[in-house]
């Protein structure tokens, strides 16, 4: 099965190309990662938000050995400079522009534009910004990127901006660790619900989270988190962040991140789709049917061995429809709420 096409909250291909040195032509070819064209074509993978995120050094064998424990408190990197963060998130706007000029992927800046691109063959993209450290105290270079086509921010990833806090990778743990945003922060905040930018509170912590509820009259979004009562890590949602979610009328991507996914929180691919369910089954439960997509983290994150990549995603529609769900929700899952939420969070 293959439709209705998958529009995803959060894949991380410019940051694997850009760090590969890879242009954006071997997108076309099968590649190394986990979208490539002829991938989304054999998944019916319709495009997503397509993030901006700058690296920080890290041993990846000592972290992936560290979070198969029976609990892990990960370090944060420092701050990323301003000047550091902006020469990378200039090159992979680049690298995003080469994927549109090359009919790769279809610029989105408005929810006509995602409904006539899934119905074609390129990929709908939005240009996405996780972490604002490209950013600075004035947000001069917020309304340059806006021009630019930019259309959701997360003000952190999980460390420390001069916006605000994120969420350690630590378990188990809820995701109050630290203060709120900066003066800068609830600028920034308001800045973008006047352009129309959606905000993505995935990183937040909770003390950012509910200041962001307390500052934005848009509709609360989590494009990649999970159900804090199914996996106990700090990146994802409790109920009472959940239900506040639900009341703004906002929107939860489910992530495939396996850490986040296992009640253990566990970095281990072994994990079978049914414990998805049971975070979709939460996530329903609390936010309703209307609020609830996927939000996959591909290309950034260790997924279940079932899903490695766009290709595998017939896998998780017939998993859906083992477990229930009828054509009306799966094309609401699939798609349709994530065109409801940036219909409300654009306008």
């Amino acid at each position: 099965m293959r439709l209705p096409k998958i529009f995803d909250g959060h894949n991380d291909l410019l940051t694997r190309l850009h760090t590969a040195g890879a242009g954006a032509d071997s997108v076309a070819r099968d590649g190394q990662g986990a979208i490539d064209m002829p991938s989304a074509r054999a998944g019916g993978f319709g495009g997503g938000f397509f993030a901006l995120w700058v690296p920080s050094p890290v041993d990846v064998v000592a972290k992936i050995a560290a979070m198969q424990g029976d609990g892990y408190d990960m370090p944060l990197p420092g701050m990323v400079p301003q000047t550091e963060a902006r020469r990378v998130v200039d090159a992979q706007i680049a690298l995003f522009e080469d994927l549109v000029a090359l009919g790769h992927l279809t610029h989105c800046r408005t929810v006509e534009d995602l409904r006539r691109a899934l119905s074609g063959d390129s990929l709908a993209a939005i240009l996405h910004m996780e972490g604002a450290e490209a950013i600075g105290p004035d947000l001069d270079e917020l309304d340059a990127y806006h021009d630019r086509g930019l259309r959701s921010l997360g003000p952190v990833w999980s460390r420390e901006t001069i916006f605000g806090h994120g969420v350690p990778f630590r378990y188990p743990s809820t995701g109050d660790t630290g203060p709120g945003l900066t003066d800068a922060g609830q600028r920034l905040v308001r800045r973008c619900d006047d352009l129309g930018i959606m905000l993505d509170l995935s990183h937040l912590n909770e003390a950012g989270f509910w200041d962001v509820a307390r500052l934005s009259h848009r509709p609360l979004v989590a494009t990649h988190s999970n159900a804090h009562a199914v996996s106990p890590h700090a990146r994802n949602l409790t109920d009472r962040q959940l239900d506040a979610i639900a009341d703004s009328d906002g929107m939860v991507g489910l992530n495939f991140a396996v850490a986040f996914l296992r009640p253990d929180g566990k970095m281990r691919a072994d994990v079978g789709l049914d414990v998805m369910m049971r975070h979709l089954d939460h996530l329903i439960g609390r936010l309703g049917e209307d609020r609830v997509g996927f939000g996959s983290d591909y290309d950034g994150a260790m997924v279940p061995q079932a899903l490695i990549s766009v290709a595998d995603l017939p896998k998780l529609r017939t998993a859906l429809r083992a477990h229930g769900v009828d054509d009306a929700l799966m094309e609401k899952l699939c798609q349709g709420n994530w065109l409801r939420v940036l219909e409300k969070s654009w306008t």
